[in-house]
This record gives C-alpha cells, structure tokens and sequence, in this order.
C-alpha cells in the first residue's frame, strides 16, 4: 500500500440523526484534504445513502464509516452490525417508492458492492469515485 493513503475513519450510532453528522464528518474531512467541491459533494451523497441504508435495513447499534484517499481514487466503506435478508442490490421501481439510495450510489460510483464484515457480524458496503488527486494507486 502507498504511503500516500490517506484514511478517515468514524463510528456513530446507529440511528436516524446519525446521518447528518456522517455527512458532516465527511465534508470537514474532504475540505482539509482539498478534494474538488464537486467530488465531495459525490462522496457526501454515498455515505448519506450507505449510512441511511445501515441505519433503516439492519439490527445495527452503530455503523462504522471509513474514507479512503489513494490520489485518485476515493474509497467509502460503511460497516454495520445487523444481519440483512439479501445483500444491497439496487431497486429499480417507481419514483413514489422509498429504496432509491443505491441507485444513486450507482450513479456516481465508478464502482460498489458488498462483502461479509472481515470481524464479527454485519455487512461493509463500500463505493469508489475517482477524482483528481495525487499520485497513488487504487485503494
């Protein structure tokens, strides 16, 4: 790994309100590494949805949330405690329906999936977005 790999990493509860301070979070932490307003408004959007998703489709008491900067390639990671029925998949129904987060992950990733949590229960979901930074590799 590059020395150049620049991580943040946090844990909320895993509640509703947690959702704006994991934007917040997330905003604070783009601004100091001088990531393009544009790519962090992107970045902003995932983690509202993956943190929304952990937060509404789990048995979650906190999730875990982690950034990763590779220069030019931006990695966010949101790990929860709870067991879902499926892993996420997008959803692809009516504008009136709720289930639209992944979609926009979709949207603005240039990548994202799902894995088993490496410790202890859950699921990490994560999403990568390319941006214009230095000159380390892939996350």
């Amino acid at each position: 790994m590059s020395a150049d790999v620049r991580r943040f990493s946090f844990e909320l509860p895993a509640r509703a309100e947690s959702v704006a301070r994991a934007r917040h979070l997330v905003e604070e932490r783009l601004v100091l590494w001088e990531v393009d307003g544009t790519v962090c408004e992107a970045v902003t959007l995932v983690v509202s949805e993956l943190v929304t998703n952990a937060v509404v489709h789990t048995v979650s008491h906190r999730v875990v949330c982690e950034l990763r900067d590779c220069g030019r390639q931006l990695r966010v990671s949101v790990q929860d405690e709870g067991c879902p029925a499926a892993s996420p998949r997008l959803r692809r129904g009516s504008p009136e329906e709720g289930g639209r987060g992944l979609l926009l992950v979709d949207a603005v990733s240039s990548a994202w999936g799902a894995h088993d949590a490496r410790h202890g229960a859950g699921r990490v979901v994560w999403a990568e977005l390319g941006h214009d930074g230095g000159t380390a590799g892939p996350c």
